[in-house]
């Protein structure tokens, strides 16, 4: 390529070129891939609860962000910010409160079976459990429970692998009745695996500040997550980085 007063691409050029590069490279970055998303269901369980508290309840969080609390035993879950505004109304909406009702029924049943077993000196129990799943950038998502009870004793259930994992290691009294407890697990590898991966779908769809870029209504409905379709800006950015080095080429040229 040559230009009338100039012998070539010179390395100034190339230079010019490279830095140009870099600073748009960010730019740059493969389309189409989701940016992370997570949803935490948390519950709030006692043994005995007091005279007027309820004995169980449950927050659900995206990103870390409240979108609905929900108290067992009433017919109605509160939607919260932006994102529970607009699953309200969704059929998602109902299926949250016969889950989440469910899944505090059979808690509060595991919990007194614990007290009775274990826990046989506390006046009352407590529970704190999270359901949490994950969708990574690679569109992979993964799914695992938490619990803590009386703040003391922790554990974490892996929903792939249907592994425990017991804090401190000397609660193994604790972990030997969790292993054998067949109804348990198959509870919690079917709401970690298969309704809290369906919430995460439902999520992405309905709440735009989860999605990757701001796509039209029209256009949103039936796109799979990380597969949104867009025009990338390297179609276009390297075009314009050649023009912006011939331009500054010839002015310094003239000069």
């Amino acid at each position: 390529m040559s230009f009338p007063g100039r012998t070539g691409w010179t390395g100034a050029s190339s230079v010019r070129l490279g830095l140009l590069f870099w600073f748009f490279l960010p730019v740059c970055a493969p389309a189409g891939r989701s940016r992370p998303l997570s949803l935490n269901q948390n519950f709030s369980i006692t043994s005995q609860a007091r005279t007027g508290q309820p004995w169980c309840e449950i927050q659900g969080q995206v990103n870390g962000n409240k979108f609905l609390y929900y108290v067992c035993g009433n017919k109605q879950v509160i939607p919260i910010g932006p994102c529970g505004m607009k699953l309200k109304d969704t059929a998602f909406w109902d299926t949250q409160r016969e889950t989440l009702e469910d899944l505090g029924e059979e808690l509060r049943k595991k919990l007194l079976d614990i007290k009775a077993e274990i826990f046989t000196k506390s006046d009352s129990l407590s529970m704190q459990g999270s359901l949490m799943c994950e969708r990574g950038a690679d569109g992979h998502t993964r799914g695992s429970w938490r619990f803590a009870f009386n703040e003391r004793l922790t554990c974490l259930f892996e929903a792939e692998n249907r592994k425990w994992t017991v804090d401190p290691p000397g609660g193994q009294q604790f972990r030997v009745m969790l292993d054998n407890d067949g109804e348990l697990t198959k509870l919690l590898v079917r709401t970690a695996n298969g309704d809290c991966k369906s919430w995460l779908q439902h999520i992405w769809e309905h709440c735009d500040e989860v999605q990757e870029t701001t796509v039209p209504p029209a256009t949103r409905q039936g796109t799979a997550p990380g597969k949104a379709t867009a025009i990338g800006p390297c179609t276009w950015i390297f075009p314009l980085l050649l023009s912006c080095v011939v331009i500054m080429d010839i002015l310094v040229g003239d000069h």
